[in-house]
């Protein structure tokens, strides 16, 4: 988040433990956010499916539930290759607000 100058960041670990990290794209011709980046990333990268999704940031802490998808426009991309994938939002200062699945509170692994 620092390095781009960015409110939130997001990344995804893949089923090889491989993680790709991503900070939210905006332009007038693109707009993405972090999770969005960071799973294009991964797909584009041949990741097959995700063990763990963290969103980072000030903007996630009102999402709407991690079941709704529509709360952060990446979860339905993740939640695609993944529909079990644990998610974790995270406030600036790293602490989880909102965690799913198994290892809830647990964001290194």
């Amino acid at each position: 988040m620092a390095r781009a100058g960015a409110a939130q960041g997001a990344a995804v670990r893949d089923l090889d433990g491989r993680t790709y990290a991503g900070a939210p794209v905006a332009l007038t011709s693109l707009t993405l956010s972090g999770l969005q980046v960071a799973v294009a990333t991964a797909i584009s990268s041949g990741a097959e499916g995700f063990e763990a999704v963290v969103v980072v940031g000030a903007d996630v802490v009102g999402a709407a539930g991690l079941g709704a998808d529509g709360a952060e426009p990446g979860l339905a991309a993740a939640r695609e290759v993944s529909p079990t994938v644990t998610v974790h939002l995270l406030d600036r200062s790293g602490t989880v607000v909102v965690g799913d699945g198994v290892g809830d509170g647990v964001v290194g692994g």
